[in-house]
């Protein structure tokens, strides 16, 4: 039973990988619709930039949770 077990939560957790593999793409287009209407400060503008790019170099380098992570403070600043 243990093994069984086991077995099903090692399936789920390679399932998993995939799924947020494709949701960083969104938020990343999310941030990128936001931009041109943002009304933020320069420095809170750079911010943002630098989430956006480093997130997407992190899903790339197939760091999807850390990228979601990323992305998020992003959105965060963007108030989406």
């Amino acid at each position: 039973m243990k093994i069984r077990t086991l077995m099903v939560a090692a399936g789920l957790a390679l399932a998993a990988g995939p799924a947020f593999a494709f949701t960083c793409p969104k938020h990343m287009k999310a941030i990128d619709e936001a931009l041109p209407n943002a009304k933020l400060s320069a420095a809170q503008m750079t911010e943002v930039k630098k989430y956006r790019a480093e997130g997407e170099a992190l899903h790339k380098e197939k760091k999807h949770q850390d990228a979601i992570d990323t992305l998020a403070k992003a959105k965060k600043i963007l108030g989406i």
